[in-house]
C-alpha cells in the first residue's frame, strides 16, 4: 500500500492559497487516476482527514489531504500510516514550498523539512525522514511579496502565477503518479 499526501489548511477561505498547493495536487492526481475508479473523497474522523483511494496495478493507493491544519499533518499521517502499518518509506508528500520559484518542482526522499512545518510534524509523528516528498515552487519572482511569509503563503495567486502554478500542479501530479506505477 502507498499513502500520498498533499498538504494544505482546510475552509473556503484557504481553499485556493498558496499553502494549499498540496490538496490542489491531490485533486489533480485524482482526476488522472479515473481509471481506476478512486472513491469520492469523504471526510475520516478517525484520520482527521479527506480520504479517497484506488488500486492500481494490484497496490492499493490511498490518497489523504489532513484537515488539522498545516503544522499539525503529522497527527493525521501518524493515524493513517499506523492503521494501515504503512512504512514511511512507501509515502509520498506534496507540499508548497516557498524556497522554490513558483512552477518548478523537485522531488526528493530522506530530507529535512527545510522550514516547512507541516513536513516538520510528519517528521516527528513518524520518527524519521525516510518518505518521498513532490516540492511543488510558489516563491514569487518579485521578492517585495516575499517579506511578510506569512500572508504570502496564504495568500492566492496572482492573475499572472495561475497559468504557472496549474501547470506545476500537472507536473506534481504526474511526478506523484510515475511514483505509484
Amino acid at each position: 500500500m502507498k499513502l500520498i499526501v498533499g498538504l494544505g489548511n482546510p475552509g473556503k477561505q484557504y481553499k485556493k492559497t498558496r499553502h494549499n498547493v498540496g490538496f490542489l495536487v491531490l485533486d489533480a492526481l485524482r482526476d488522472e487516476l479515473l481509471p481506476y475508479e478512486p472513491s469520492l473523497w469523504e471526510f475520516s474522523k478517525k484520520f482527521n482527514a479527506d480520504i479517497s483511494g484506488c488500486t492500481v496495478g494490484g497496490e492499493k493507493i490511498l490518497l489523504a489531504k489532513p484537515q488539522t491544519f498545516m503544522n499539525d499533518s503529522g497527527m493525521s499521517v501518524q493515524a493513517i500510516a499506523h492503521f494501515y502499518q504503512i512504512p514511511p518509506r512507501d509515502s509520498i508528500v506534496i507540499h508548497d514550498d516557498k524556497d522554490i520559484l513558483l512552477g518548478d518542482l523537485k522531488v526528493q526522499t530522506n530530507r529535512g523539512s527545510a522550514g516547512h512545518n507541516g513536513v516538520q510534524s510528519i517528521i516527528e509523528r513518524l520518527g524519521t525522514e525516510d518518505f518521498t516528498r513532490i516540492r511543488v515552487g510558489i516563491r514569487s519572482h518579485n521578492e517585495k511579496h516575499m517579506r511578510d511569509t506569512q500572508s504570502f503563503v496564504l495568500g492566492r495567486f496572482g492573475f499572472f502565477e495561475r497559468k504557472e502554478v496549474e501547470s506545476a500542479i500537472k507536473r506534481a501530479a504526474h511526478e506523484a503518479r510515475a511514483l505509484i506505477a
